[in-house]
């Protein structure tokens, strides 16, 4: 049968058509979906872990015990579970062992735009590259196939549109894979110097192995049609491509992107005048090209940077885009902002007024904080990283004497479970004094409202109990924590003073359901009346000094004719930030109709 699916939900599909028994991985976009969609598998386990390292291990641990198992994150995920890799590589699988990749060209929902094919070339393992929805069902059972003929866990490199584009897929019934039998080998599976000095040799052997294979595969086409140009390419670049080029040019279609088919390179090179080579990001393609002596027009003809869509491919050859309908832009630019009733607001709309504090960001909604008009972040790089950033930040401040700002660290509820434990251990181990605040907002929003250990349920909805952030704090040794509403400005205003008048490591909890959460019989019956009224300006008592503005609320307008706030009952939900913000006490809470 066939059905239209998403390049994720394609890899889910692939995955139980497969035989896999066991996946995980971290939530992060693009690469989310694909384990939201393996989840409805029964005959796979599935699972959320903490951290993109901790789902690896799990899935190497499967592979070894025999069973196909799989990873999936976005790319910046890989930066986390990297260790593991490199030397699972080495020692090889059981059960077959695939991890998926999805980069971020572009950078739409991250921080960098790293090129995982990187990492394949690095690690030395087999790397597919699909350009569709059929190819990423039909990868995903062939890298299983691959993996387990020579020995090697497999990396997919997805790209946010195949992620998310959706195509026509043939799908069919799951081939069970029994689970191999388990057999101690200690010179495999366990890496001393002794031993890995021989999984060495054997890696390079099965790359030899594997650059024979991408000569042969069918995974990396030659399409002639013309002798003039000729385009090597792979993943979705191939789909760019062929909407400019169409039939005017030939194509080398590299599914299979390392090791490369160097004899079958070479061969297309002779069919054709001009080479371009179309990729996205780095030149891994057009340098080993290059290094094969064939000329070759790549990044100095198409950026070397965001995504080679078609009308980059048009301006970077010097052919006209198409026409499109003349308008005139009366668009207002509009920054990202807190959802109404977001947790994070009113403590940030506290933190922003600090003087003398330099504020330690992390990755997630909370990362909003840096703008106006709380302009409450100083500095972020990754996740988990806002604990350890602050606390070496603050270590140096303490050199500089007592007019030396004091670091405020904030990180959110996943993050903490991702790796800010550590960043936390790293704090109290060392007698450091930096605050540090933890926004639960009782799940992972940012990337779709995923669980999470804090959640207390499993990608499956089932409950197992939370893991209470307050208690972990206090068994790894800091003494001072507070919980608190950060609806509630003065509380939040008092426990940052009580912070700051401390030289000791503080722990800040503020504890409040995100917004747009679903929630659960528990959310219910701590927080009761959450959400279920709103605000509303009484016009006879607004003065017009648009002060509840600034908690940058997107319910809050300002009428520029009457000079009055309004409040969008549509929109508010009712968290009070305005109502204890404003100075004449014109805001009103009332019930929702």
């Amino acid at each position: 049968m066939k059905k239209l699916l998403t390049g994720n939900e394609s890899i889910a599909r692939g995955a139980y058509e497969a035989g896999v028994h066991f996946a995980a991985a971290y939530p992060g976009t693009p690469s989310t979906e694909i384990m939201e969609n393996i989840a409805q598998y029964e005959a796979i386990t599935s699972e959320w872990a903490p951290n993109e390292k901790v789902a690896l291990e799990a899935v190497i641990g499967a592979s070894i015990a025999g069973a196909r198992s799989m990873a999936s994150m976005k790319h910046v995920g890989v930066n986390v579970a990297a260790d593991p890799l490199m030397t699972f590589a080495y020692t090889g699988v059981n059960g077959g062992m695939v991890l998926i990749t999805a980069d971020e060209p572009g950078m739409h929902s991250s921080q960098n735009e790293q090129d995982n094919r990187n990492y394949a070339k690095f690690a030395k393992i087999p790397l597919l590259e699909p350009a569709s929805s059929q190819e990423c069902k039909d990868m995903l059972i062939e890298a299983f196939e691959i993996s387990e003929t020579f020995d090697a866990p497999v990396m997919i490199r997805m790209t946010t549109r195949v992620c998310h584009s959706k195509g026509l897929v043939e799908c069919y019934d799951r081939n069970e894979k029994a689970i191999k039998p388990y057999t101690k080998h200690m010179s495999k599976y366990h890496p001393i110097p002794k031993h890995a000095r021989g999984m060495r040799v054997r890696a390079e052997e099965r790359l030899e192995k594997l650059r024979v294979f991408s000569e042969t595969t069918p995974l990396n086409q030659m399409i002639l049609n013309n002798s003039e140009i000729g385009v090597i390419t792979s993943g979705v670049s191939y789909q760019y491509a062929r909407e400019v080029f169409g039939d005017t040019a030939s194509y080398l279609k590299l599914g299979f992107t390392n090791p490369m088919p160097a004899a079958k390179i070479a061969a297309f090179a002779k069919e054709v005048k001009t080479i371009y080579i179309i990729e996205e990001n780095d030149p891994i393609i057009e340098e080993f090209v290059e290094r094969l002596g064939i000329a070759c027009k790549g990044k100095e003809v198409f950026p070397k940077m965001g995504e080679m869509t078609p009308d980059v491919i048009r301006k970077s050859l010097g052919q006209p885009s198409f026409d499109t309908i003349d308008f005139e832009d009366l668009t207002v630019p509009r920054p990202p902002a807190f959802c109404a009733g977001c947790p994070h607001r009113g403590f940030f709309y506290e933190l922003g007024k600090l003087k003398n504090v330099v504020i330690s960001g992390d990755i997630g909604c909370y990362a909003l904080g840096f703008d106006e008009p709380y302009n409450a972040t100083d500095f972020s790089i990754c996740m988990g990283a806002s604990i350890s950033m602050g606390h070496g930040a603050q270590t140096i401040f303490n050199k500089l004497g007592a007019e030396a700002p004091r670091v405020i660290s904030v990180l959110g509820d996943s993050t903490f479970f991702h790796t800010g434990i550590n960043s936390v251990i790293e704090v109290l181990y060392n007698k450091g004094n930096s605050i540090n605040v933890i926004l639960d907002n009782r799940v992972t929003a940012m990337t779709g409202h995923q669980e999470n250990p804090g959640s207390g349920y499993t990608i499956q909805g089932e409950h197992i109990g939370e893991m209470a952030i307050e208690p972990i704090l206090k068994t790894l040794g800091a003494k001072r924590v507070r919980q608190i509403d950060p609806n509630n400005l003065k509380e939040v205003k008092e426990t940052l003073n009580w912070a700051l008048e401390s030289d000791e490591a503080s722990f800040i909890i503020t504890r409040w359901p995100c917004a747009l959460k679903r929630f659960t019989e528990a959310d219910r019956e701590e927080f009761k009346d959450a959400f279920t009224a709103h605000c509303t300006v009484k016009t006879e008592k607004c003065i017009g000094c648009k002060k509840c503005l600034g908690v940058g609320c997107p319910a809050i307008s300002f009428n520029q004719e009457t000079k009055k706030t309004t409040i969008d009952p549509n929109v508010c939900v009712g968290c009070e930030v305005c109502l204890q913000v404003c100075p004449v006490k014109a805001i009103e809470k009332e019930a929702a109709q």
